[in-house]
Protein backbone atom coordinates (compact mmCIF):
# COMPACT_ATOMS: atom_id res chain seq x y z
CA UNK A 1 0.00 0.00 0.00
CA UNK A 2 0.91 3.17 -0.83
CA UNK A 3 1.14 5.72 2.73
CA UNK A 4 0.58 8.80 0.62
CA UNK A 5 -2.44 10.84 0.11
CA UNK A 6 -3.90 11.09 -3.23
CA UNK A 7 -3.75 14.57 -4.38
CA UNK A 8 -5.45 15.53 -8.45
CA UNK A 9 -3.43 17.12 -10.32
CA UNK A 10 -5.04 20.00 -12.17
CA UNK A 11 -4.09 18.12 -16.00
CA UNK A 12 -5.59 14.84 -14.48
CA UNK A 13 -9.17 16.16 -14.28
CA UNK A 14 -11.76 15.96 -17.00
CA UNK A 15 -15.00 17.73 -16.32
CA UNK A 16 -18.43 16.02 -17.70
CA UNK A 17 -21.68 17.57 -18.06
CA UNK A 18 -25.00 16.28 -16.22
CA UNK A 19 -28.42 16.98 -16.65
CA UNK A 20 -31.20 17.84 -13.49
CA UNK A 21 -34.59 18.21 -14.55
CA UNK A 22 -35.86 20.13 -11.28
CA UNK A 23 -39.67 19.72 -11.98
CA UNK A 24 -41.34 18.47 -8.36
CA UNK A 25 -38.16 18.06 -6.93
CA UNK A 26 -37.74 19.49 -2.94
CA UNK A 27 -35.63 22.70 -3.63
CA UNK A 28 -32.74 21.57 -0.67
CA UNK A 29 -32.50 18.36 -1.96
CA UNK A 30 -31.98 19.23 -5.29
CA UNK A 31 -29.22 21.99 -4.20
CA UNK A 32 -27.31 19.50 -2.10
CA UNK A 33 -27.25 17.14 -4.97
CA UNK A 34 -26.04 20.18 -7.35
CA UNK A 35 -23.55 21.61 -4.79
CA UNK A 36 -21.64 17.87 -4.26
CA UNK A 37 -21.60 17.23 -8.11
CA UNK A 38 -20.00 20.94 -8.51
CA UNK A 39 -17.20 20.52 -6.28
CA UNK A 40 -16.25 16.77 -7.38
CA UNK A 41 -17.64 15.05 -3.81
CA UNK A 42 -19.06 11.97 -5.93
CA UNK A 43 -15.59 11.42 -7.48
CA UNK A 44 -12.97 8.93 -6.37
CA UNK A 45 -10.51 11.92 -7.52
CA UNK A 46 -11.78 14.61 -5.02
CA UNK A 47 -9.38 17.22 -4.47
CA UNK A 48 -9.83 20.04 -1.58
CA UNK A 49 -7.77 22.43 -3.34
CA UNK A 50 -9.07 22.29 -6.80
CA UNK A 51 -12.11 22.40 -8.85
CA UNK A 52 -12.19 18.97 -9.73
CA UNK A 53 -16.41 19.21 -10.16
CA UNK A 54 -18.74 18.96 -13.34
CA UNK A 55 -20.81 21.37 -14.54
CA UNK A 56 -24.14 21.30 -14.13
CA UNK A 57 -27.62 22.15 -15.91
CA UNK A 58 -30.76 22.15 -14.54
CA UNK A 59 -34.21 22.99 -15.74
CA UNK A 60 -37.49 23.22 -14.87
CA UNK A 61 -36.38 25.57 -12.21
CA UNK A 62 -39.35 27.28 -12.22
CA UNK A 63 -40.91 23.97 -10.82
CA UNK A 64 -39.13 23.52 -8.15
CA UNK A 65 -40.93 22.28 -4.82
CA UNK A 66 -41.12 23.34 -1.48
CA UNK A 67 -42.67 21.74 1.60
CA UNK A 68 -44.52 23.71 4.12
CA UNK A 69 -44.87 27.83 3.97
CA UNK A 70 -42.13 28.20 2.57
CA UNK A 71 -43.78 29.63 -0.68
CA UNK A 72 -44.73 32.46 1.69
CA UNK A 73 -42.68 32.58 4.97
CA UNK A 74 -39.39 32.13 3.00
CA UNK A 75 -37.50 35.49 2.52
CA UNK A 76 -35.01 36.94 0.88
CA UNK A 77 -33.16 39.83 2.00
CA UNK A 78 -31.01 42.79 0.30
CA UNK A 79 -29.74 46.80 1.62
CA UNK A 80 -28.54 48.79 -0.08
CA UNK A 81 -26.46 50.03 3.29
CA UNK A 82 -28.23 53.27 3.46
CA UNK A 83 -30.49 53.89 5.67
CA UNK A 84 -34.40 52.25 5.28
CA UNK A 85 -32.71 50.32 2.23
CA UNK A 86 -34.00 47.14 3.34
CA UNK A 87 -35.50 44.98 0.07
CA UNK A 88 -37.21 41.89 0.84
CA UNK A 89 -39.41 39.73 -1.47
CA UNK A 90 -40.93 35.96 -0.57
CA UNK A 91 -39.78 32.65 -1.93
CA UNK A 92 -42.73 32.68 -4.44
CA UNK A 93 -42.16 36.64 -5.81
CA UNK A 94 -38.74 35.39 -6.73
CA UNK A 95 -40.26 32.22 -8.60
CA UNK A 96 -42.54 34.30 -10.28
CA UNK A 97 -39.92 36.97 -11.64
CA UNK A 98 -36.71 34.85 -11.66
CA UNK A 99 -37.13 31.08 -10.79
CA UNK A 100 -33.01 30.42 -12.05
CA UNK A 101 -31.90 32.51 -8.99
CA UNK A 102 -33.53 30.14 -6.46
CA UNK A 103 -31.46 27.75 -6.95
CA UNK A 104 -28.32 29.21 -8.10
CA UNK A 105 -29.13 31.44 -4.40
CA UNK A 106 -29.37 27.93 -2.58
CA UNK A 107 -26.25 25.82 -4.41
CA UNK A 108 -24.52 29.31 -3.29
CA UNK A 109 -24.65 28.84 0.26
CA UNK A 110 -23.72 24.93 0.08
CA UNK A 111 -20.30 25.90 -1.44
CA UNK A 112 -16.54 27.67 0.12
CA UNK A 113 -17.38 31.57 0.11
CA UNK A 114 -14.02 31.91 -1.46
CA UNK A 115 -12.06 32.60 -5.05
CA UNK A 116 -12.62 28.39 -5.64
CA UNK A 117 -16.10 28.54 -4.67
CA UNK A 118 -16.61 31.69 -7.19
CA UNK A 119 -15.13 29.23 -9.77
CA UNK A 120 -17.15 26.89 -8.92
CA UNK A 121 -20.55 28.37 -9.07
CA UNK A 122 -19.80 29.54 -12.89
CA UNK A 123 -20.42 25.84 -13.36
CA UNK A 124 -23.67 25.84 -13.21
CA UNK A 125 -26.45 26.85 -15.49
CA UNK A 126 -29.95 26.92 -14.77
CA UNK A 127 -32.48 27.48 -16.69
CA UNK A 128 -35.97 28.24 -15.90
CA UNK A 129 -37.95 25.82 -18.90
CA UNK A 130 -36.75 22.65 -20.39
CA UNK A 131 -34.83 23.97 -23.20
CA UNK A 132 -31.26 24.86 -22.99
CA UNK A 133 -28.45 25.67 -25.33
CA UNK A 134 -25.96 23.26 -24.18
CA UNK A 135 -26.33 20.02 -26.29
CA UNK A 136 -23.36 20.46 -28.36
CA UNK A 137 -21.34 19.05 -24.37
CA UNK A 138 -23.70 16.10 -24.81
CA UNK A 139 -24.97 16.23 -20.85
CA UNK A 140 -25.82 13.62 -18.84
CA UNK A 141 -28.85 12.86 -17.17
CA UNK A 142 -27.99 12.62 -13.23
CA UNK A 143 -28.44 9.33 -11.41
CA UNK A 144 -27.92 9.75 -7.52
CA UNK A 145 -25.25 7.05 -7.24
CA UNK A 146 -26.14 4.09 -4.87
CA UNK A 147 -24.77 1.17 -3.47
CA UNK A 148 -26.36 -1.06 -5.87
CA UNK A 149 -25.17 0.83 -8.56
CA UNK A 150 -21.76 0.68 -7.15
CA UNK A 151 -21.57 -3.11 -6.65
CA UNK A 152 -22.96 -3.81 -10.36
CA UNK A 153 -19.88 -1.33 -11.23
CA UNK A 154 -17.27 -3.07 -9.35
CA UNK A 155 -19.00 -6.80 -10.38
CA UNK A 156 -18.42 -5.49 -14.00
CA UNK A 157 -14.49 -4.43 -13.68
CA UNK A 158 -14.19 -7.43 -11.79
CA UNK A 159 -15.51 -9.51 -14.82
CA UNK A 160 -13.49 -7.49 -17.08
CA UNK A 161 -10.43 -7.92 -15.26
CA UNK A 162 -10.85 -11.66 -14.89
CA UNK A 163 -11.34 -12.09 -18.73
CA UNK A 164 -8.55 -10.22 -19.18
CA UNK A 165 -6.25 -12.51 -16.97
CA UNK A 166 -7.40 -15.40 -19.04
CA UNK A 167 -7.10 -14.13 -22.26
CA UNK A 168 -3.57 -13.33 -21.54
CA UNK A 169 -2.61 -16.68 -20.05
CA UNK A 170 -4.52 -18.33 -23.09
CA UNK A 171 -1.87 -16.36 -25.46
CA UNK A 172 1.14 -17.18 -23.26
CA UNK A 173 -0.01 -20.96 -23.86
CA UNK A 174 -0.09 -20.43 -27.39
Amino acid sequence: MNPKTYSAKRDDLEARWYLIDADGQVLGRVATQIATILRGKHKPTYTPHLNCGDFVIVVNAAKIAVTGKRLDQKMYYQHSQYPGGLKQETLRQVLEKHPERVIERAVKGMIPHNRLGADVLHRLKVYAGPEHPHQAQQPIPWQQPTVESWLAEREQAEAAEAAETEEAAETTKA
